[in-house]
């Protein structure tokens, strides 16, 4: 497998990525040819020689150090290595990034550098200690679990979040605690390093890991990294590729993934723009992604057959008017239809959507299925004079972040159509936010830089995103909500909000992800809050807010987010900002980089 490596004493080897380091460049140089270039630009890893020492405080070792270093890694570009490794053996390191940067601006190279870091300080791991001794110089376990991810974060700070620096991730026979490793799952990892001397044997003979170092090796799966073997060989009875075999089982026998995992493959940490359904017309395609969702609509039709039950029980009525604002390609006049089968009741429904394209299919669906039982209707709900009151508006406008396609100002607006005591489904929603670290989405966002738009745009508007390689700092808190029928006499649905998270480790703040909750009617709910995420749903992906400068913070501060919802004739957007443990700039100030049309 291609992602499967060993490493013996001479280096890297191929499967088996050799280490083209070991001796002297012009030594190995007489080598190159037997392999044809593509092998080198997709097999093989460079590994810098273990005597280099970049940030020696004798001067000759230093420069001795920085001439090798460059040498190496110049050799490595000139045979276009996919990837270096490079080990980062203490906290401070900044000659060893200055070298590393240098490199990396001058040249046209494309090789992703991987700093080797232990998950724990191997000086951490004495053999000599009982387990409830405390280890000298280290305060508390956290301590010591913190050091390795301090000198990585130290260093890619230097290299000021380059893209190319990457961690290989070297597991030991200890494991730190699971919010450490999850932190650590937030970082950009490309490579783990297993050594063998970690392996158990079962009853015949073969090496295993324990049921601690699976689930860690599962996880890092999920985020595609490369496993590299290294040591001796402690299974004399078995061939070495045993190792790579166990590895090989654990892969393809892995927890299989949700309905959700398979429906987002391919989008993980994908940034899309939010839709902005009131401003502009959706394809064809967009709507069918969405009615492909097993729940919602399964979801809609309970809620719509458990208010019909109850509006007919206290009403007395036979006939229900039903009113489906944004209708699209037609799943909620279905759903209705569905619903009224099932609580015995007649329904009369208005389909109502602006999209004129969307319309066409509406009156096929009329024409060809419906019948009278549904009115068709091509017009803004918001304008809409219709010629009888609803009993019931039923609406899917709900965004990630629950507003954001102004669904309170669209069914607001589409209130005067609904009769006094009449219902909504959903009846209200709420939006929730929490802080996050990614390294790449930080520089995902920085990538989307546009040259006729200020240079730091990018960090002031909200992403749809798969979240995946990223760590939550903190559980996410209500932020907005919103009910309808709006008890508002105003209807003002601006918003402004301060929330305050706890954290309890070192760790850096990227952003914040959005998520939000909503009551379709009565116990009838759905959600992409991650606590209370409906099973198997995947309409909606998370919302990013990002920071224009990613914040340290430490164990036991807390972070302080203000958020506003601001609104005038034309246009709805958001500015946030971070008050606590430092002040960020408030971003997207007046929504001078993002708005949502009116």
């Amino acid at each position: 497998s291609s992602s499967l490596a060993t490493e013996g004493a001479g280096g890297l080897r191929s499967t088996c990525f050799p280490d083209i380091f070991s001796s002297h460049v012009c030594i190995f140089a007489n080598s190159c040819e037997s392999l044809i270039p593509s092998y080198w630009g997709t097999l093989i890893v460079g590994k810098l020689s273990p005597w280099i020492r970049a940030d020696s405080k004798l001067e000759k070792v230093r420069r001795n150090s920085e001439a090798a270093m460059l040498e190496e890694l110049n050799f490595g570009a000139y045979l276009g290595l996919p990837a270096f490794l490079i080990a980062l053996t203490q906290a401070d390191n900044p000659n060893l990034a200055r070298v590393l940067c240098h490199h990396i601006n001058i040249g046209y190279h494309t090789s992703v550098f991987w700093m080797r870091v232990p998950l724990l300080d191997p000086e951490d791991l004495r053999d000599d200690v009982f387990e409830n001794e405390a280890v000298p110089g280290v305060e508390d376990e956290s301590a010591g679990e913190e050091k390795t991810w301090q000198w990585w974060h130290n260093f890619r700070t230097l290299c000021d979040y380059n893209k190319r620096v990457a961690v290989a991730l070297e597991v030991g026979p200890d494991l730190p605690s699971n919010h450490i490793i999850d932190r650590w799952l937030g970082e950009p990892i490309k490579a783990a390093i297993v050594p063998t001397s970690i392996f158990l044997t079962n009853k015949k003979g073969f090496p295993v890991l324990s049921k601690m170092h699976q689930r860690l090796i599962f996880r890092l799966l999920k985020l595609e990294v490369q496993i590299i073997i290294t040591g001796a060989h402690h299974h004399p009875e078995k061939e070495f590729c045993s190792y790579l075999q166990y590895l090989e089982y654990l892969s393809q026998n892995r927890p299989p993934p949700s309905a959700y995992e398979l429906f987002a493959k391919g989008y993980e940490d994908y940034l899309q723009s939010p839709l902005q359904p009131l401003m502009d017309n959706l394809e064809s395609q967009t709507y069918e992604v969405f009615e492909k969702d097993p729940i919602k609509y399964s979801q809609y039709q309970q809620a719509i057959y458990k208010c019909l039950l109850d509006m007919v029980r206290r009403q007395k009525k036979t006939l229900m008017v039903v009113m489906v604002l944004g209708a699209g390609r037609g799943p909620l006049v279905n759903a209705s239809l569905q619903a009224a089968l099932q609580a015995k009741r007649r329904i009369k429904i208005y389909a109502v959507e602006k999209n004129p394209n969307a319309v066409v299919t509406l009156e096929s669906w009329q024409y060809e299925e419906w019948g009278s039982q549904v009115t068709v209707v091509s017009c803004d709900m918001r304008e809409w004079e219709a010629p009888e009151k609803a009993d019931l508006m039923v609406s899917e406008l709900l965004g990630s972040f629950a507003d954001n396609e102004l669904s309170p100002e669209c069914l607001d607006g589409a209130e005067h159509c609904l009769k006094e005591g009449g219902m909504s489904i959903p009846q209200h929603y709420t939006s929730f936010l929490g802080p996050i670290s990614s390294s790449k989405l930080y520089n995902e966002v920085r990538a989307c830089r546009e040259k006729d738009r200020d240079p730091e745009a990018q960090f002031e508007m909200p992403y749809v995103v798969r979240l995946h390689n990223f760590h939550q700092l903190a559980p996410p808190k209500a932020c907005f909500s919103f009910r309808h029928p709006n008890p508002d006499p105003l209807k003002d649905n601006n918003r402004y909000q301060i929330l305050e998270f706890q954290v309890d480790m070192n760790t850096v703040l990227h952003g914040f992800a959005g998520y939000f909750e909503t009551t379709l009617y009565g116990d009838i709910t759905l959600s992409i809050r991650p606590e209370t995420h409906s099973p198997g749903m995947f309409s909606w992906f998370p919302i990013f807010f990002p920071i224009k400068q990613p914040m340290s913070v430490q164990a036991g501060e807390k972070i302080q987010v203000a958020f506003w919802r601001c609104s005038n004739s034309k246009k709805v957007w958001y500015e946030w900002a971070v008050v606590s443990p430092k002040c960020s700039v408030i971003h997207n100030i007046t929504g001078r980089s993002y708005t949502i049309g009116l």
